[in-house]
């Protein structure tokens, strides 16, 4: 639909030119739909469907904008172009969803296929990128450096373009933990939970003491200090643990009485994760360690793990492990993970994915040192690959140290833009606090994320080239599916 069909029940017309129109022409809404409308099929019961595109993109505004659902909501009923943009016919002022439903889309798109949406956006534009250099058309660089295979004269090189490879953490919206908190959190609910199963009983049978006001003054006692001492600090988790393990014990006898189906799903949860909790804490309380395998830091979310860094800010972050990979400057996640784990096992697997996405090796790879073990470096050597990194063992007398070290200026220079867009994307678009509260749903926000940025990007090749457009002698230029044409060169 055009803008100008758009229906405004006060007059006028849409702007053409507005970002969210530049967007809608951008994105594949037909090849979206007709992959994934299984996921929004028809009910004749129940609440009306909803397309797979208001559905994609209520999610691209929330997260273009950094909105809460109801406010994604609200934004949607007050603005024709956010209206346009989702597909609609014409302006409406009542809400086209619930807002509970955007936790529903999350899960039906999921992290996979917001990613292969993402990786449909991002390969067109290079190989339009590949179609513009051949007719002399300004492109952003998309090679650099020299591949060390050797090749016989006149012998195209097979490889093609650069790949930028690092890995960061997407911290998730949780307090900093703390093992007294976390008892102090998990005996609250336990107490919560004896009331329920307590109820039917009331009046029949005395109801199971757990001293809970004297728990609580004892975590208050510590917690208030200025500088708690780790005596103390032992002392208060040895209390907690005992109030735990009292109120665990009550909740299995009222278990013979009351069956657990009288709780809630998100007290049975809870209960199962204090269980695990509580073994954790007692296991690193008797052993006097802090370390402990799939390390429960939160219990709504016990799916989070802490990511140790080592970063000046944060030495230790709560969230998931993302591994991108950067290519044109457009970003492609690669691998996302709750337990912590090392990149330099990524770089193979990132670079068959790119020759799966392009047809072809990357000629050169920039990455940290981390990705410089021997497995990699031989990897990329055989496939005529130049990982940016020294080679191994005393230099040779013939190397030039001068050009060395330039190249490696050079390298680190140019990896700098795949900081930079970690940087953008938790400053401006929310990586660095995933608000989504379940596993799924947190990898489809990380993926949202990426889209989203990739979108801004492929928004601002589109004002550049129709700026170069005004500067050069061409009557016709097509970028995606946004086609400007000139009557008369300018």
């Amino acid at each position: 639909m055009l803008p100008s069909d758009f229906f405004l029940p006060f007059g006028d017309r849409l702007n053409p030119e507005n970002r969210w129109i530049k967007l809608a022409q951008l994105l594949p809404w037909a090849k979206v739909d007709q992959k994934y409308a299984k996921s929004f099929k028809k009910s004749f019961k129940g609440q009306r469907a909803v397309s797979v595109r208001m559905a994609l993109g209520a999610l691209i505004i929330q997260e273009r904008l950094q909105l809460s659902d109801r406010e994604t909501v609200e934004q949607i009923v007050e603005n024709p172009y956010l209206q346009y943009f989702l597909g609609l016919p014409g302006y409406q002022e009542t809400p086209p969803f619930h807002h509970s439903l955007m936790t529903h889309f999350r899960k039906r798109l999921g992290e996979a296929v917001i990613a292969e949406v993402n990786e449909w956006i991002a390969i067109e534009v290079a190989k339009q990128a590949e179609e513009r250099s051949d007719d002399d058309e300004p492109t952003p660089p998309t090679t650099g450096g020299k591949s060390r295979r050797k090749r016989t004269k006149g012998e195209p090189d097979p490889n093609q373009g650069t790949l930028l490879l690092d890995a960061t953490c997407a911290p998730a919206d949780i307090a900093y933990p703390t093992d007294i908190a976390l008892l102090n959190e998990a005996r609250e609910k336990l107490e919560a939970i004896i009331d329920v199963l307590h109820a039917p009983h009331c009046g029949k049978r005395p109801k199971p003491r757990t001293y809970r006001e004297k728990a609580r003054e004892s975590y208050l006692a510590i917690v208030k200090q200025r500088r708690i001492g780790s005596k103390a600090l032992r002392r208060g988790i040895g209390k907690q643990l005992s109030f735990v393990r009292r109120d665990l014990r009550i909740i299995e006898e009222l278990t013979s009485l009351t069956p657990l189906t009288h709780l809630s799903k998100r007290q049975y949860k809870d209960l199962l994760v204090i269980q695990e909790l509580y073994r954790q804490q007692y296991a690193m309380y008797t052993t006097r360690s802090h370390q402990m395998v799939d390390h429960i830091v939160s219990i709504y979310q016990p799916h989070v793990r802490p990511i140790v860094r080592g970063k000046a800010r944060a030495k230790v972050e709560f969230g998931a492990k993302v591994s991108v990979s950067l290519v044109n400057g457009f970003a492609f996640l690669e691998r996302r993970q709750w337990d912590n784990f090392n990149e330099g096992v990524t770089l193979i697997e990132s670079v068959e994915a790119y020759k799966a996405r392009f047809g072809c090796y990357p000629k050169v790879v920039l990455a940290d040192q981390i990705y410089r073990n021997r497995e990699n470096r031989a990897y990329c050597k055989e496939r005529g690959i130049r990982l940016s990194c020294p080679a191994l063992g005393r230099p040779s007398r013939k190397a030039d140290a001068g050009e060395m070290k330039r190249v490696a200026r050079q390298d680190a220079g140019e990896r700098n833009a795949i900081e930079g867009k970690f940087g953008e994307g938790k400053r401006k678009y929310g990586l660095g606090r995933i608000r989504a509260r379940l596993d799924e749903t947190s990898g489809a926000v990380i993926a949202l994320q990426l889209l989203v940025m990739n979108l801004e990007r492929r928004l601002r090749l589109l004002f550049f080239f129709i700026f170069q457009w005004f500067r050069k002698d061409v009557s016709q230029i097509k970028i995606g599916c946004v086609t400007v044409r000139s009557a008369s060169p300018i």
